[in-house]
């Protein structure tokens, strides 16, 4: 290929005339610089910018647009699974290019907005204050595109990192990150829009969802490798003058063969372990579970005139699912309304020290206790029941998110109190420091939950059950300190039979948000080799198998008498959504044992160690660089 040369000699036609000097003249404006050499000096300085002046930013705000609307298609509601393997490549070519276009992380911001806030919008949903909370999430998700471009960029152009290396890494520790900065937001990783591949994801055993991840990213930028230069030529993507690193971006020689060929053997590796992992599963029948799904909005549970109408649906449903003797029946998020008083120990002294304003015959008051235990007696099955806790501490009275194990031979045997508590919807963060942050949440200022302590373990006949509430199925590094923590001083050692969830996403009124909230936690059961059932208030509520499948149950009620035979709608084969439910089914017992719940984020630690890696480097060289100039 040729490109087009610059001479860096004046053309003497293109002089403008000049002045005739005398000798004395010339002699006495030594030493200063002749108009010639002047002129010269200012017409190589004008070539040389045009040399390093960066191309238009057209094309930067094209591929910033294409990579977000790519992305959005390839999540809920759309959920075009396939558009995950090619949604970045518009991205990862402005990573390739070797200098940056005009404005080209404004137009990556940009685009990552484009992308955060259509697939957010289900957060406004909730209350009218959280319009503010979306923007601010959309906006602080957004900021990682331009840094994963950033990152990658001084991977490949500095440090010579081939682009299917620096990308998946870059984009993997940005991830893990994003699991815990803020109080965390595992939401939408690029690996989750493989979750109908069920080979695929089977590698979250090992590095969890963020395997995934890295195997997407990696065949997206090993693709972007091999795209013609004539391509990032039509989309203005280089300036006038090429350099001769430009020059050969459109050479495919042995180093990309070599990487198409590394990549595609680890893609198939990765294929290949899912083949043989799910070849490896012995699903024993484990208990019976039955999952009461009423379809109650966020508005009518904090109507205490409503309270008993909750309570009566409930146990309309529950009663018809006892007609197939469930070992094991569970009820959404907070959906008992009336609170668990818990004494905690203290006397009564103790407690009029503490809450002077609660009269003592509450904390005595039986009466939920006497319920939950005759429900489960006439259920003649155990019952995990999602309440409110009120609980005496040691200097305040303590609220706690809280599902409750009830057996029919004993009752209340133990509670489990939300650990991981969803900022502005349970607490406010820096309430004292920043009182200006309650513009966020649609409650008053004294609103708000205790975390709990510790995980809990719930063990009924011969089987034991974790259970987790809300967004914490969500949680990867959560899920797996359940699974490693819930074990009782009775039984240390007892292995963890399932995961069970409850959720109120009654907020969100049928939005995509029920979907995706189904796909993250699907991957948890992945991680661990663990099945889960989840009950969701207004849906989705599902039994997953330790593969990630979401299986088809034995029985499905539909408590709309609507005619439906299953959640999946047979005419568009999406979920069906805020509707009464049941659903009953053999939770499928997994044999198969995990490294990530071992070993935990090995990988992608070791990612985010190299972004970090990557950032301060890049930053220390470019500070050499600006004081050597």
């Amino acid at each position: 290929m040729t490109s087009t040369t610059i001479s860096t000699e004046p053309n003497p036609s293109d002089l403008p005339e000049m002045e005739p000097q005398s000798v004395s003249d010339a002699q006495s404006s030594q030493p200063e610089s002749t108009p010639d050499h002047a002129l010269g000096q200012d017409i190589q300085r004008i070539i040389n910018t045009a040399r390093t002046s960066p191309a238009p930013t057209w094309g930067a705000w094209t591929l910033s647009g294409l990579t977000a609307v790519l992305m959005w298609a390839s999540f809920t509601p759309v959920d075009f699974g396939p558009l995950g393997w090619v949604c970045l490549i518009p991205l990862l070519l402005l990573v390739r290019i070797p200098r940056a276009t005009r404005l080209m992380y404004t137009a990556t911001l940009f685009g990552g907005l484009l992308f955060t806030i259509p697939t957010l919008q289900w957060m406004r949903l909730g209350d009218p204050s959280m319009y503010i909370a979306w923007i601010a999430l959309a906006c602080y998700f957004a900021l990682y595109f331009p840094t994963f471009v950033f990152l990658s960029r001084i991977s490949v152009h500095r440090f010579r990192i081939p682009l299917p290396l620096a990308a998946p890494v870059m984009w993997v520790g940005l991830e893990y990150m994003r699991a815990y900065l803020l109080t965390g937001f595992s939401w939408y990783y690029i690996g989750h829009t493989q979750y109908r591949w069920t080979e695929l994801i089977q590698i979250s055993d090992i590095t969890g969802a963020y395997g995934v991840s890295f195997v997407v990213v990696m065949l997206a930028a090993c693709f972007t490798d091999l795209l013609p230069m004539s391509l990032m030529k039509r989309l203005q993507l280089f300036p006038t003058n090429l350099t001769p690193e430009e020059q050969n971006l459109d050479q495919i020689g042995r180093k990309q063969l070599i990487q198409t060929a590394v990549c595609l053997a680890l893609f198939l590796s990765v294929l290949g372990y899912g083949y043989v992992r799910r070849g490896q599963a012995e699903f024993k029948d484990g208990p019976r579970i039955a999952l009461i799904q009423g379809n109650f909005p966020t508005s009518v549970k904090h109507d205490q005139n409503q309270w008993r109408s909750i309570y009566l649906k409930h146990l309309v449903l529950m009663g018809a699912a006892v007609r197939h003797q469930p070992d094991l029946v569970v009820w959404p998020e907070t959906m008992f309304r009336w609170p668990l008083v818990d004494r905690n120990g203290k006397t009564n002294e103790q407690l009029q020290a503490i809450a002077p304003e609660i009269p003592l015959k509450k904390w005595n008051e039986p009466s939920v206790h006497k319920t939950l235990t005759n429900m489960s007696q006439e259920a003649n099955a155990a019952l995990v029941i999602g309440l409110d806790t009120v609980s005496a501490g040691d200097k305040r009275v303590e609220q706690f998110n809280s599902a409750v194990f009830v057996r029919p031979d004993v009752g209340i045997t133990s509670r489990y109190d939300k650990i991981h508590r969803v900022p502005f919807g349970e607490y406010l963060p820096l309430r004292d420091t920043l009182p200006f942050l309650q513009v966020f949440t649609p409650y008053g200022a004294s609103f708000g939950i205790q975390p709990g302590k510790h995980a809990a373990n719930f063990e009924y006949q011969d089987w034991n059950f974790a259970p987790v509430i809300c967004f914490e199925d969500t949680v990867p590094q959560l899920v797996r300190s359940v699974m490693n923590q819930s074990s009782t001083a009775e039984s240390p050692s007892a292995p963890i039979d399932c995961l069970v969830n409850l959720t109120n996403d009654g907020w969100f009124h049928g939005s995509s948000e029920l979907d995706q909230h189904l796909i993250t936690a699907s991957f948890r059961c992945v991680e661990n080799r663990t099945p889960m059932v989840r009950a969701v208030n207004t849906g989705i509520s599902a039994v997953i198998d330790g593969d990630g499948m979401i299986v088809e149950p034995d029985v499905f009620i539909d408590g709309d008498n609507q005619g439906r035979k299953s959640f999946v709608n047979p005419k568009t084969g999406r979920w069906n959504k805020s509707m009464n439910a049941v659903v009953i089914d053999t939770v499928p017992l997994d044999n198969r044992t995990s490294l990530y719940t071992k070993y935990g984020d090995w990988f992608a630690g070791f990612c985010c160690f190299s972004a970090l890696f990557v950032f301060f480097m890049g930053l220390l060289l470019r500070k050499q660089k600006t004081a050597a100039a």
